[in-house]
């Protein structure tokens, strides 16, 4: 069974600010030396000291990678730069030039190039759950997302960021949970009802977040 796309009326001009706004966050995710965080249920990843950080990236010889979704962004790629100097408070959602800058903004997102360095990696990462199908109550295909609301509430963030997940069992998750996903990442582009989505997990396991790295 697949899932219908819920979403929000917004204006033109509330979605290009959405989608600026989660560009911005693609942007950030290979500034030096980002502020920690804790973990919680909105931001799975948390905070990492350089030290930590450094052993998650190294990793286990023969086990899963656990992977940050910064890794997923390429580090020259900024989606800022054809942007610079735009004056949102200078446009109303009447103005045409608001819709030709949301079809861009949304072009941008949309095409978002992967890192191919991640192609072919087995990896684990913890995200939010985006139904794509559904089978005897179970989820048989999603796309992961890094934050809350992604797709659902909110626009859908670039697709270098967007995991597009077929796990082996279905799982029995909802809308928004929160959980590990271990696989095979492929550099594949899938473009579906909720978001493009620039990568492709074949998952051998769907697990519930506990708050940390397993």
């Amino acid at each position: 069974m697949r899932i219908a796309k819920k979403t929000p009326t917004i204006t033109a001009f509330t979605r290009l600010s959405m989608l600026l706004a989660g560009a911005g966050l693609a942007a950030a995710a290979w500034a030096a030396d980002p502020a920690p965080k804790d973990t919680t249920a909105s931001n799975p990843l948390g905070g990492k000291t350089a030290a930590a950080a450094a052993a998650v990236a190294k990793g286990t010889p023969g086990q899963p990678r656990q992977i940050t979704w910064e890794e997923l962004v390429p580090k020259d790629w900024d989606p800022s730069k054809e942007f610079q100097g735009m004056d949102l408070s200078a446009l109303d959602d009447g103005d045409p030039r608001a819709n030709a800058m949301l079809m861009k903004m949304q072009e941008v997102s949309n095409n978002a190039p992967t890192n191919p360095a991640m192609n072919g990696t087995e990896v684990k990462i913890p995200g939010f759950i985006v139904p794509l199908e559904e089978a005897k109550g179970e989820v048989t295909e999603f796309l992961l997302v890094p934050y809350f609301g992604a797709c659902i509430h909110t626009p859908p963030p670039p697709a270098n960021q967007i995991l597009h997940v077929v796990p082996q069992k279905g799982a029995k998750f909802r809308a928004m949970d929160t959980v590990w996903v271990t696989g095979k990442l492929q550099t594949l582009r899938n473009d579906s009802m909720m978001g493009v989505s620039g990568y492709h997990v074949s998952a051998t396991s769907v697990t519930k977040y506990s708050g940390g790295a397993k």
